[in-house]
């Protein structure tokens, strides 16, 4: 079968589209047909404005209309659409996803910073990792931060902070928001086994390009400080020109670097590993046990 799903982030929108089959032994793969990213960036209107502009709602209507012919094209028939931080904040999000269900047919979802933590959280990963080690996920977004906590053979907390990569560049940070992230953090993670992070989001994904690094293989903590100073020395354009990368994502990556190198440092943990999954994918995984609950699997 094929699933579809949405994540309406702060910074940007994204559709993935993947197969869910069963191989010859009955374990469940997902295979990603397509994953469409448009760099919306709502969170520089709502953090600042308090609602997203005309211009912008206009934006993700086109989107969302985009991504409902990229479904039909694909001929999928279940889809999950999901929206977090910015359009948690926006005093008219209901307006606009009104608008949006309206004119695609297609049902946008507000999910709670726990609650994505929880789908982020449904790849499971750490599930299949070294027991004697205990793992904390890090999701950096450009509204919030999901931090999700397993140690143990369980899941010990899950926990959301509006600390993210776009809150950071608007200066909309305070030291208290800051300093709740750390003891949250230390007290929540003392006297665990040694941790060892697992980062998610598109900054992490993009630093573990660069790094060169071979799948499978963690970024230490000393890397990320290594990439927070070059990063920081360079103008945005000289990011840009030196590094390749998209003007939306050379403006976010080193605020979320710092989010990375904090949340590190504060569980004692000093390497991250990097998955290359998402919210998204966590969407895929959520909608799929929510079919298989019901018998529906093809």
């Amino acid at each position: 079968m094929r699933l579809a799903a949405i994540d309406i982030g702060s910074n940007a929108a994204r559709l993935l589209i993947t197969e869910v089959t069963q191989d010859n032994e009955g374990i469940t793969q997902f295979n990603k047909l397509n994953l469409v990213r448009v760099p919306l960036r709502l969170g520089f209107d709502v953090f600042e404005k308090g609602e997203i502009s005309k211009e912008k709602r206009g934006m993700v209507l086109q989107t969302m209309k985009a991504y409902g012919h990229l479904i039909n094209a694909y001929n999928v028939k279940n889809v999950i659409a999901c929206a977090t931080s910015a359009m948690r904040d926006a005093a008219n999000s209901a307006d606009i996803i009104r608008k949006v269900k309206l004119e695609t047919g297609l049902e946008i979802e507000i999910i709670s910073g726990e609650l994505e933590a929880s789908i982020i959280y449904e790849n499971h990963i750490a599930e299949h990792m070294n027991v004697d080690n205990s793992y904390m996920y890090i999701d950096v977004g450009g509204g919030s931060t999901e931090l999700t906590f397993f140690a143990e053979g369980k899941l010990v907390f899950k926990q959301s902070f509006n600390i993210g990569t776009i809150r950071l560049l608007k200066d909309m940070v305070t030291d208290n928001k800051w300093n709740e992230m750390k003891d949250f953090i230390k007290s929540k993670t003392r006297g665990y086994k040694k941790i060892i992070a697992i980062g998610t989001g598109g900054n992490i994904n993009k630093i573990f390009s660069l790094s060169k690094k071979k799948d499978g293989k963690p970024l230490s903590l000393d890397i990320l400080r290594d990439y927070y100073k070059e990063f920081s020395s360079y103008s945005l354009q000289d990011r840009i020109n030196v590094y390749k990368l998209r003007e939306d994502r050379a403006d976010v990556i080193v605020p979320a670097l710092l989010i990375y190198i904090n949340a590190m440092r504060w569980a004692d943990t000093d390497e991250i590993y990097v998955p290359k999954i998402g919210l998204a994918d966590g969407l895929i995984q959520h909608l799929y046990s929510e079919l298989s609950a019901k018998g529906i699997t093809s």
